[in-house]
């Protein structure tokens, strides 16, 4: 007889139950999150269990203790699974439960479970994000800093190396606990750029180039870095029935709220790739920067006709979905980015 399990994942436990073909449901376990219980649990199931588990912040030990358990882990999207449940009360068993009946009925919303190789190439440029998120709030903070007493830097890139001498002049010109504060903000800046150079370094030793990479690198804005970033977070295209989808997982597609012959757009999903979506935008940031040298491209004009309606931060989003779905195209096809309304050709290779 085949059975169905699902398993209900907090931070220090898991709730297993499981279902017969009938749907009948076997006696409630409480698993600790302790690495030898939970593995030992596991040797106690039917061999090749289907295992319904949700995507919670720390699925991966567990979806790799199953996969070396022999099981087979289903990774659910937790929002989709308890609407589906229709459940009014919650608990812990009835949230099991009704994932072991969504594993019977054949009717889990499943999310791709990346392999274990990839998942942990993907800490390096998920490092390497998070640190520039630091190295950004860093100069935000200089920034304003200048801008509290006025004070001006006439050069493009005030961090680059004519903005820094200039910068230290300006610098004199602060109270002295102020001045003392910017030093030390821009000790910390050198320090956590040359720690971004060096994970940089080692994401292109670890990562080797694979065709897919080669091909996203043709998309305007994106380098090494940043296509094997998207290539990481992305995993198989095939994944995605279209463009739109991949824009979306992206995060770069607005809600729609459609009625009555009326069309509202919101914000965009918050139930995203926030990885994926950061590196189309770090990628439309630097079209931004880059306009000039890049006057006549689709990217630049799509991103001034954007910014002049309704402003630089849905023009940049704008600019990334265009990017998102061009990466779609691209992958499927096996072919390099064009210039919309160009003829497309397509690669002989395929990675």
């Amino acid at each position: 007889m085949k059975h169905y399990i699902g398993c209900d994942a907090h931070k220090k436990y898991s709730v297993f139950v499981t279902v017969n073909e009938h749907g009948q449901s076997g006696s409630v376990e409480r698993v600790e999150h302790d690495r030898q219980l939970y593995r030992k649990y596991l040797t106690y199931l039917p061999p090749a269990s289907p295992i319904a588990i949700e995507s919670v912040g720390n699925w991966y030990w567990m979806i790799e203790e199953m996969e070396k358990a022999g099981h087979r882990p289903i990774l659910v999207n937790p929002k989709k699974a308890k609407l589906l449940m229709g459940q009014i009360n919650k608990t812990d068993k009835l949230d099991a439960r009704g994932l072991a009946m969504l594993n019977l009925n054949g009717s889990l919303p499943a999310v791709w479970i990346p392999p274990a190789e990839l998942r942990d190439q993907r800490e390096l440029v998920r490092m390497r994000m998070s640190f520039v998120a630091i190295r950004t709030k860093l100069k935000n903070r200089i920034q304003a800093t200048l801008g509290k007493y006025a004070l001006t830097i006439e050069v493009s890139d005030v961090f680059g190396k004519q903005g820094r001498l200039l910068l230290k002049e300006a610098l004199k010109e602060l109270p002295p606990e102020t001045q003392r504060s910017m030093e030390e903000h821009l000790k910390l800046l050198d320090q956590v750029s040359q720690q971004i150079e060096e994970i940089e370094k080692r994401v292109q030793q670890i990562v080797a180039l694979t065709p897919q990479m080669q091909l996203l690198k043709t998309l305007p804005g994106v380098g090494n870095i940043l296509a094997i970033t998207i290539a990481l977070e992305i995993g198989e295209v095939s994944r995605f029935p279209d463009a739109m989808h991949l824009a979306s997982y992206a995060g770069t597609v607005p809600r729609i709220n459609s009625s009555g012959g009326k069309t509202y757009y919101g914000k965009v999903r918050t139930d995203i790739n926030h990885y994926l979506k950061w590196a189309y935008v770090e990628a439309a940031s630097g079209i931004a920067a880059q306009a000039k040298r890049l006057e006549g491209r689709h990217v630049v004009t799509l991103l001034r006709r954007i910014q002049e309606h309704k402003g630089h931060p849905k023009a940049i989003v704008a600019v990334a979905r265009h990017l998102a779905e061009a990466s779609y195209c691209m992958l499927k096809n096996s072919s390099p980015y064009q210039e919309p309304g160009k003829k497309r050709t397509v690669s002989t290779s395929r990675g």
